[in-house]
């Protein structure tokens, strides 16, 4: 059984920086794609960045790009998101993600078979 863990969220201010970090249990991590999705209330879960099996690929929304940067250590089985000059409206809970069987990097929450229990993120201006 495939299980997802996240940590490293919590309260920072605008223009501070914070690392997600989400451990896999239960299967071969590196040839799987992956993904971070966030969500706030009354919202659908957005698509943040994905990165490939093997991590040679990596897609960004519009929204972070040059500010979060998705990597991933297949030797602890483990994926990070560095998220630098935090905004307001980066705030939501994020969510681990990975495909079964694909190693194609997907922007589509649907597309993803497994999930963590989310880490909150509160940005204050």
């Amino acid at each position: 059984q495939v299980q997802l863990v996240e940590s490293g969220g919590g309260s920072a201010q605008a223009g501070d920086s914070l690392t997600l970090v989400c451990t896999e249990s239960g299967r071969t991590f590196s040839i799987y794609a992956m993904g971070w999705f966030r969500q706030v209330p009354g919202k659908e879960r957005e698509f943040v960045a994905g990165i490939s099996g093997g991590g040679a690929y990596s897609h960004y929304v519009d929204s972070v790009k040059g500010r979060f940067t998705i990597s991933r250590d297949s030797a602890k089985s483990t994926m990070y998101l560095l998220m630098k000059r935090l905004k307001p409206e980066d705030t939501a809970v994020y969510y681990c993600a990975g495909r079964e069987a694909q190693s194609e990097i997907s922007s589509r929450a649907q597309d993803y078979d497994n999930w963590g229990a989310g880490t909150q993120v509160t940005v204050s201006s």
